[in-house]
């Protein structure tokens, strides 16, 4: 079986004068291999292809994708089209259980939620026209998934479902109570707003509201729809780790009675709040391919190891392992930097950053709530802003600064903006592979998606040549493998230049993977926040899982954190000895 994919979003057939039909063997052996469409864009024949890749390496955008797939493969649950991508296999709720979904971005997890909640049928790659119940039937029949398929069909079953882009919600000019009251089915929009802390914000609309409170927001008005089964899509994104664990207990106490599926691209998290696991594996915007039902701990582990077991397939050709550096007390050697005692205010809040010093090569993680001073310690050190008390000790260095939120003014290709940036070309070679640059080379940055733009602004900053690097919550937007790329990267020019980085993140195995020592922000959110001096992990993730209320250990597989459910035996006993990091 072959596959071949074409990306219009990159093909410039206008452009190029089609030369993936010039070079085609087949086209010049007088078959219809590639041909024209009626709307210009190529249109090549999956059957008559005999992939041998040349249209793929000759296509100056990189637009076309030719992938084999094993014969065994079978037909897809869901085609989009002629040259598009594929899903194969469905994802399969439990009763009164959460299913976790793993996978990277574009692999197919928001089209097999949506087919999930009906809004789109299974095609069996039969694109062209809309299937009867009866032919869908016919296709799943001896299936698991035909029961609930049939009584979605029937309207026997109802769905609630939290889309992935709550920045839409910021278009109603509603105000959040009257939204919460508007969709509220179970009579609980007071109980609800209390529970995800929203109570505050009731008043105001939705437009005024951040990402967080955005979040929290849809994820209130999924869970109070009357439903039998609820899905969420990525539900940590604007979250700091207090709320996603907020969020994480009620999705658990929802799933007591309900059947819950969750994307999620926190592995902590997933591991936290899921039951099962069903893996999505493949050739990102070519096709995906989900796993069998899998117990949460096997699941995430065979999807860090790149195999599948039950499957026998090996769909990464390197296994993801973790340092055990529970203990760490950071690096010893000459320090690059030392700041004093900082302090500043602001009408409504302030902010005290004890003092503190970091060494060479050494990364300092800095963990803590949204709104609590993070980003200002770093737009300091970065001298965006300046302290009203203290010194950074960074005044007189160059610094290298991934801020938090992103703009993507630059009139131009991504390739351009590279050309005129101060960008190191030997510690680019790297970056730009395992961030996956080269597939962006030649789009607009102004229409870059928001993992785009994060995964070109943190190759920008790691490859500019500086005295200190600073991350504002680098792992926004990717996806799980994104982030131990990411966080690899990071490790390793710090590794080669001996420059030290601060790195903001609330991603705690993206946090654990990186950093050698810790600050932790505490305090009071928007009003007032403290800095603890930097220090080791285990102190450092001890007093700050301790304050969440939630205990980590290791996995002895892969080294992982991992979040012990509420409540179990191994939670209880590392709360009743005092060890919430790793016993």
């Amino acid at each position: 079986m072959r596959i071949a994919v074409l990306d219009r979003g990159k093909c410039k057939f206008g452009t190029c004068g089609y030369a993936c039909i010039k070079v085609c063997p087949g086209v010049k052996m007088r078959e219809e291999t590639i041909v024209q469409g009626k709307d210009g864009y190529p249109i090549i024949s999956e059957e008559l292809c005999s992939g041998c890749g040349l249209c793929a390496k000759k296509c100056p955008f990189g637009a076309i994708k030719i992938v084999n797939l094993p014969g065994e493969s079978g037909k897809p649950f869901f085609q989009y089209g002629t040259n598009t991508f594929r899903l194969y296999g469905y994802l399969l709720p439990k009763e009164k259980s959460v299913v976790g979904v793993v996978g990277v971005n574009a692999i197919g997890k928001t089209t097999a939620l949506e087919i999930l909640r009906g809004a789109l049928r299974p095609n069996f790659g039969k694109y062209s026209g809309k299937l009867s119940w009866d032919e869908i039937k016919s296709e799943v029949r001896g299936q698991e998934i035909i029961n609930y398929l049939q009584a979605l069909e029937e309207k026997r079953f109802r769905v609630a479902h939290k889309m992935q882009y709550v920045e839409e919600l910021a278009k109603s000019h509603k105000k959040l109570g009257e939204a919460l009251e508007e969709v509220d089915e179970t009579d609980g929009a007071e109980r609800i707003a209390e529970e995800l802390e929203l109570t505050a914000s009731l008043s105001r609309k939705l437009s005024e509201l951040s990402g967080g409170e955005l979040q929290r927001t849809a994820i209130a008005c999924t869970m109070l729809r009357d439903a039998d089964a609820y899905f969420f899509d990525e539900p940590s994104s604007y979250l700091d780790v207090r709320q996603r664990l907020l969020v994480a207990k009620r999705i658990r106490e929802l799933a007591k009675e309900k059947s819950v599926v969750v994307v999620e691209h926190d592995l902590a998290l997933l591991d936290y709040l899921s039951d099962y696991v069903q893996v999505i594996y493949g050739v990102r915007g070519v096709y995906g391919k989900i796993s069998t039902l899998k117990g949460t701990r096997v699941g995430i582990n065979e999807f860090l190891d790149g195999y599948l077991r039950d499957e026998n397939v090996r769909f990464r050709d390197y296994a993801i392992k973790f340092d055990v550096k529970g203990a760490s007390e950071g690096r010893k050697g000459a320090i690059s930097l030392s700041y004093n005692d900082l302090r500043k205010h602001y009408p409504a809040f302030s902010l005290s950053v004890a003092p503190g010093k970091i060494y060479e090569g050494e990364v300092l993680g800095i963990l803590g709530p949204n709104a609590i001073g993070k980003s200002t310690f770093v737009k300091m050190l970065a001298g965006v802003e300046k302290p009203d008390e203290g010194e950074t000790g960074a005044e007189k260095k160059k610094v290298a600064y991934k801020p938090q939120y992103l703009k993507s003014a630059f009139e131009g290709t991504v390739r351009q903006l590279l050309a005129q940036s101060n960008v190191d070309a030997a510690s680019f070679e790297e970056v730009k592979h395992r961030l996956d640059i080269l597939d962006l080379m030649d789009k607009d940055v102004a229409h870059l998606s928001g993992g785009e733009l994060q995964r070109l602004s943190i190759a920008l900053c790691l490859c500019t040549k500086a005295d200190i690097y600073l991350l504002d919550e680098p792992s926004a937007f990717l996806d799980v493998e994104q982030r131990l790329n990411v966080a690899h990267l990071i490790r390793k020019t710090r590794d080669s230049d001996d420059k030290p980085a601060f790195v903001v993140d609330h991603d705690i195995l993206f946090i654990d993977s990186v950093s050698d020592r810790l600050v932790v922000f505490e305090g009071a959110p928007a009003k007032q926040g403290k800095a603890s001096p930097p220090r080791g992990m285990r102190d450092g993730m001890h007093s700050f899982l301790r304050e969440m209320g939630v205990t980590f250990r290791r996995d002895p597989e892969t080294g992982r954190p991992r979040a012990n459910k509420p409540g179990s035996q191994t939670d209880e006993e590392q709360k009743a000895s005092g060890n919430y990091y790793y016993a």
